[in-house]
């Protein structure tokens, strides 16, 4: 009986070495086979060797404005028809073709004559940017590029530094430069602002009404930016309309 036991006994110990072995020799052998099978190295404990634990990614922070790409484009350009104005009874002393701005009523007077001008409502300078000058239409541009200053990107870190002609472009259809200064009267891509002191210095229209003041005004002609006309006492018919309005004889101030 003892005998049996004692065979017993070394029988389990040699299939326990066996297996042992075996194992070891598998795990030795699990690179190569686990390469064929997944194409990449294993380590000796079926996991890549390659393998990092994922580490979370760090926050994202965002500081300030977004900024805009550098250059924007501006959209489509379609044909913008000519709007025609009214136009009124206007005593004046200005050669015809001379483009007058009342910044406190927005409007402003092209005269035809000694007696009559287009009028076309705008929009101004808001409070700190209103100004009051003569200065000349030194340059007409359709559908301009715009170059925002360093003042104003200064303000608006999301502006670009360029943006292309286009109806999306904040100066619309067409540009009026007045002399060398960064102002013009210009097209919008935002109509509901006219009438309003809304911009940073220049003069918004219409883009149909700015259209037709490109086409009837001259390079050199005089742009006379006023605080306010001084209305005098008159009675007129708006001319080319059958409404019937106050006019008013304007004082200009030189």
């Amino acid at each position: 009986m003892f005998r049996v036991l004692v065979c017993s006994a070394a029988s389990i110990a040699l299939m326990g070495l066996s297996l042992s072995v075996s194992t070891t020799a598998a795990r030795a052998e699990g690179p190569s086979w686990m390469s064929e099978a997944f194409g990449e190295e294993f380590d000796n404990y079926g996991g890549s060797s390659n393998f990092r634990p994922a580490r979370p990614s760090p926050p994202q922070y965002s500081f300030g404005p977004k900024a805009f790409p550098t250059i924007m484009q501006g959209g489509p350009r379609p044909y913008i028809p000519p709007i025609v104005p009214d136009y009124i009874s206007f005593a004046n002393d200005e050669p015809a073709g001379t483009i007058i701005i009342d910044s406190e009523a927005r409007k402003l007077y092209l005269t035809i004559s000694k007696t009559e001008a287009y009028v076309y409502p705008i929009s101004v300078g808001r409070e700190g940017f209103d100004w009051a000058g003569t200065e000349k239409i030194s340059r007409v541009a359709r559908w301009p590029d715009w170059h925002p200053p360093t003042e104003m990107r200064l303000r608006d870190p999301r502006l670009p530094k360029k943006m292309h002609g286009g109806i999306r472009n904040p100066l619309g259809a067409v540009a009026l430069y007045l002399g060398d200064t960064l102002y013009r009267i210009h097209g919008t891509n935002d109509p509901d602002t006219i009438g309003q002191a809304a911009s940073s210095g220049c003069f918004r229209m219409l883009n149909g009404h700015a259209v037709h003041l490109a086409r009837k005004v001259k390079i050199g002609a005089t742009v006379k930016v006023l605080p306010r006309l001084e209305r005098g006492p008159a009675s007129a018919e708006l001319s080319g309309s059958t409404r019937s309005a106050t006019a008013w004889t304007p004082t200009i101030t030189r």
